[in-house]
């Protein structure tokens, strides 16, 4: 039974904030300047799956490094919107792209520049140690923090509402 109270069987896309969702909000820094991110390996396990059956996924983040499109990318993600401006933006092409409408897309985020599109988006998720505003805006709170296993909870708890989590792409990578 899911704790999201949302008509979990709309979803059929997944957008995610990278900083304080699927990394740390604390970022290390490298010698050059470069940040460097901390990664869940249980949500890149739901995020190849997601994919692998048949949803899509997408990342929107304000940052750049090349490791972040890298890892990613490797999960199977075909949308990646890196150094994005104004999220919406990114937001209306994934949609066009995908064919999909905003009520069947789950978008998470942490802070400010995630606001707009939280709001647009069908399900709208913040992980536990997101900005105040954001959690106002949110659908669902997860009890995890960011860079914790927000994507996992929230990716599991779709594909089981959809009977789709363990499926026979479940036991591979």
């Amino acid at each position: 039974m899911s704790s999201i109270q949302y008509d979990l069987k709309k979803i059929k896309g997944f957008v995610f904030d990278v900083d304080g969702v699927l990394s740390k909000e604390v970022i290390t820094l490298s010698a050059e300047g470069d940040p460097m991110r901390t990664v869940n390996i249980k949500d890149g396990y739901a995020l190849q799956l997601a994919v692998k059956t048949g949803y899509h996924v997408g990342i929107i983040t304000g940052g750049y490094t090349e490791a972040v499109r890298v890892r990613f990318s490797r999960l199977g993600i075909a949308h990646i919107y890196m150094r994005s401006k104004v999220k919406r933006v990114d937001f209306a092409d994934f949609l066009q792209k995908t064919g999909l409408s905003a009520e069947e897309v789950m978008f998470a985020g942490d802070d400010i520049p995630d606001y707009e599109v939280m709001r647009m988006a069908g399900l709208a998720v913040a992980p536990a140690d997101a900005a105040p505003e954001i959690k106002e805006v949110a659908g669902y709170i997860s009890p995890k923090k960011g860079g914790k296993g927000v994507a996992r909870d929230v990716i599991e708890q779709t594909m089981k509402a959809q009977g789709t989590w363990m499926g026979e792409e479940a036991f591979g990578w």
